[in-house]
């Protein structure tokens, strides 16, 4: 068998990733990339597209005998988001410790800068409804007495069946 190639099984691109930025990002920024990956997770799809980790600033501690401290977790982020941040500072350091499995986290700072934000998903097409399926969402709301109510419920049915895939 000599002279044979041997195959291995593949590798992800993000798991090669992840060990050369692992070891860079500890060391300057004092996280890993799992926080950054996973930081929808930790702030919530509406606070992750206007803010990222910026880095951990751990404090320094006079000896090896010195009790541990809780780190600050910078965010870099982008104007109202900053507000909401500090608003639910509390909750983020929670699930900032969580993620990380301890009480690494006690405080947060902000820093604002522009950052990067992912594109919002696209809107899904609507078809027009056919008469039936029209007269279907008129019915469902007629009885509802309240003006407003039922022109927002009706335009919710109507987008809710038509974004579906055909007529039914």
């Amino acid at each position: 068998m000599a002279g044979k190639a041997r195959w291995s099984n593949p590798i992800p691109v993000s798991d090669l990733a992840s060990q050369i930025l692992d070891p860079v990002l500890r060391k300057r920024a004092g996280m890993s990339v799992a926080l950054v990956q996973s930081w929808e997770e930790v702030v919530g799809p509406r606070l992750a597209r206007t803010s990222r980790p910026e880095k951990i600033q751990w404090s320094r501690r006079p000896d090896d005998g010195a009790p541990f401290e809780p780190a600050t977790l910078v965010i870099a982020c982008e104007g109202l988001a900053a507000l909401h941040i500090q608003h639910e500072t509390s909750e983020i350091i929670a699930r900032a410790n969580a993620f990380l499995g301890y009480g690494a986290i006690g405080r947060i700072r902000i820093v604002q800068k522009p950052v990067n934000a992912a594109p919002l998903p696209a809107k899904p097409k609507t078809r027009d409804l056919t008469a039936a399926e029209a007269a279907r969402v008129r019915l469902s709301v007629e009885n509802i007495e309240d003006e407003g109510l039922r022109a927002s419920l009706a335009k919710l049915g109507a987008t809710v069946i038509g974004t579906k895939s055909g007529p039914r």
